[in-house]
């Protein structure tokens, strides 16, 4: 699975300043995890991912890395993790899930496994990760926009509440494609930002730059 644009912005934002315990769901091979090992120090990192073949290729670069200690993955899915771990509590959760809901599945199996979800998985992510949250964790999600409609419904549901919203755009002006949500237990004023990738054609904002300038050696 190739480094992809929703995995490095969940894992440039997604605040985890406060954390002790992160759990990563639907790791891939690990990008987010790495990113979250990366800015902070403090931070034990579980990540959960169903695909053998990714998990393997996470464990491989967890143990390749400079905190290797603090970062460890689970070749499973994310409700076997929870059946198995009924006590765990996470401080943050975060998660880059499969989006296509009542869509026709990718083709090759990978990609459908990685892309292709029923209505039934969000609606066992987020109640279960309303369950394994501390009391003043937070869920992070990045989402395209129909879904986050959703799940913004399915969170309510659990009592979890809206409380950051950052839109994604491709150029400043065109509307936003992405958002990256975090939920908590706790009702606040909900901030929103906004970032955009590109400034024209193939020249990427200097936010963007900014934002990634620690993990991308293209900036």
């Amino acid at each position: 699975m190739k480094v992809n644009t929703d995995g490095v912005l969940l894992g440039a934002i997604a605040d985890a300043s406060r954390a002790e315990t992160i759990l990563d769901i639907g790791t891939g091979t690990g990008l987010i995890a790495l990113m979250l090992g990366q800015r902070f120090e403090q931070a034990y990192i579980s990540a959960v991912e169903l695909d053998a073949t990714a998990a393997q290729t996470a464990e491989s670069n967890f143990a390749a890395s400079s905190f290797a200690s603090r970062v460890e993955v689970h070749a499973q899915s994310f409700q076997q993790y929870f059946t198995l771990n009924p006590e765990k509590r996470f401080d943050i959760i975060v998660s880059n899930p499969p989006f296509y809901i009542q869509s026709l599945p990718s083709a090759g199996a990978q990609k459908t496994l990685a892309k292709h979800a029923d209505d039934n998985f969000f609606g066992e992510l987020i109640s279960n990760s309303a369950r394994h949250l501390n009391d003043d964790g937070v869920l992070w999600l990045i989402l395209p926009l129909a879904t986050s409609t959703l799940v913004k419904q399915l969170a309510l549901s659990k009592e979890l509440y809206l409380q950051s919203v950052v839109s994604i755009h491709s150029y400043p002006h065109s509307d936003a494609h992405r958002e990256i949500l975090a939920f908590g237990r706790h009702q606040t004023n909900t901030e929103y930002w906004r970032y955009s990738i590109y400034s024209e054609p193939k020249l990427y904002t200097d936010e963007y730059r900014n934002l990634l300038k620690d993990f991308l050696t293209i900036f």
